[in-house]
Order: structure tokens, then sequence, then C-alpha cells
């Protein structure tokens, strides 16, 4: 089946994802969810993976932390790869350990050529464990850090180069960053290296309770903006169709609703398709 658009998986919603009839549906879970020995996650997961593919999504390799990649971690990563079988895995570029304590955000890094040595050194660690290449997710940022020596796209560009992972495009945190630290979402798109990019994330973002729209959150307890949409279509016509998922982590509402906005991007993706074969 090929890859159209998907929807992040909510327990919630099992009955009805398993049921939907959606041509080219698939499903993201985050990886550490599903870490467990067996179980009714499990469980839950070989049905929903018998009727459609699955992506999962990791929050917790750290791979721009200064420590190699967790061991434990890769190998239940890698379990979980070799049972299901998910046509895509991915992994934020953040850091989240160090030293043996872990922290529940995903964090910023300055992109310094020491950096960018590290975080090449632990994607290669880790595609070598898992026995695939993965993706990296460009990062939501809020705060604009002194002493960059690569701006981001080259700096993506050159992981890449690199190490051979792909890029798991987000729509929303181009938006947030570029309002945030005050760049040009559109320069950011046209400077991505096109072929390295596996997949689209689209979400919705809220504003800060005291900034207002000054300082945006990557929530993904809104429905997608407007904003984030043009972006999608300015992407598409600059990469062409990839597979993209629609994330909802808070508020999540009826199935029904999600997979309104998940049909509104395979329309957008059929006609991008239709263009390059035009």
């Amino acid at each position: 089946m090929d890859l159209t658009a998907g929807v992040g998986f909510k327990p919630e919603h099992f009955e009805e994802a398993v049921a939907s009839p959606a041509e080219g549906l698939w499903f993201e879970v985050h990886a550490e969810n599903y870490m467990v020995e067996g179980g009714p996650r499990l469980a839950m997961l070989e049905t929903l993976r018998s009727a459609r593919p699955l992506s999962l999504h990791g929050v917790g390799l750290s791979l721009a932390g200064t420590d190699a990649p967790d061991p434990h971690h890769l190998q239940k990563l890698r379990q979980l790869i070799d049972r299901f079988e998910p046509a895509l895995v991915s992994e934020h570029l953040a850091w989240s350990r160090i030293n043996g304590w872990y922290f529940s955000d995903l964090l910023p890094f300055p992109r310094m050529h020491r950096m960018l040595d590290v975080i090449a050194r632990n994607i290669g660690i880790t595609q070598e464990a898992l026995g695939r290449p993965i993706s990296v997710e460009n990062p939501s940022l809020y705060v604009n850090f002194e002493g960059h020596d690569w701006n981001e796209t080259d700096f993506l560009e050159e992981l890449v180069r690199r190490t051979g992972c792909g890029l798991l495009v987000d729509a929303n945190n181009i938006h947030v960053s570029a309002n945030n630290l005050g760049f040009a979402p559109l320069d950011y798109i046209e400077a991505l290296p096109s072929a390295a990019v596996t997949e689209i994330h689209l979400a919705g973002f809220s504003t800060d309770p005291e900034l207002g729209a000054t300082l945006l959150i990557d929530s993904h307890d809104q429905p997608i903006s407007e904003i984030v949409w043009a972006l999608y279509d300015q992407l598409l016509e600059r990469i062409g169709p990839r597979p993209t998922l629609v994330e909802r982590d808070g508020n999540i509402p009826p199935f029904g609703e999600l997979m309104h906005e998940r049909d509104r991007a395979a329309a957008r993706l059929g006609a991008y398709a239709e263009l390059e074969h035009a």
C-alpha cells in the first residue's frame, strides 16, 4: 500500500481506526509507549498493523545529547521494528538525557561544528543498531542562541550527507520557529534538501498565555492552522508529495475530526501527484 496521509494513533480511536476504509491511510505511534514485553498495548498494535502500515516516532533517543544513545533503549526499539516492520522510523533532533538524568522535554542545542560531529555519531550508532536509516525531525525553537556555526537547513543537509539519514519536515515546527525567532518560513522551505525528505508532519500550535502570538507553542492540541496549511502547499510545491501525518496529542477530538484534517492532506497530496504526472 502506498502511504498518503496518516494520523497519530490514539487507543480511544482503536475500533474506528481499524475499520476505516480510507485509501492510503497509515498510523504513527510513539515508540516508547510500546516498549513493553506484552499485554494489551502490543496486542492492539498487532491488530492495527494487520490492517494498516505503521510509523514509529521516537521521543527518547536524545540524538543531540553528548551521551551516546542508550543501548537498552536501542535494543527495545529494534525489537519493535523487527516485530511490526514499520514503513517509517523517525526521531526528534533534540536532547533529553545527560549523565544518566532524563528530562521530559525535547531540548535545543547550538548548531556548532562539535555538535554536528556528536549528532552524526549518534545517528550512526542508532542506524547501525536498528539496521536501517532513520529520519530526523526539524525542531520547534523558542529562543535565539548565539554562537551557531550553521544555519538550520545547512546543518540538516550536512547531517544527511554524513549519515545517510532522512528528514522528517514538520511544517508546524517551521511556522512556530519562524514566528518565535524572526525568520522567513518560505526561505527555510526553499533551502531544504528536498531529496532527503521522507515524511511531513502537520499539527496545531497555541499562543503563550502571557506573550500571546509573540511566542507560539508547538502544543499539538489545536486544529492545524490555515497558515500551516499554506506552508504545506508551499512545501509540496517545492519537494513534491511525501507521506504526511496529522498529529494531535492534546484535546483529542473524535476520530472523524482527525480524519477530516487527514482527508484534506490526502487531497492535497493527490493534487500535487497529478501535477507531477501531468
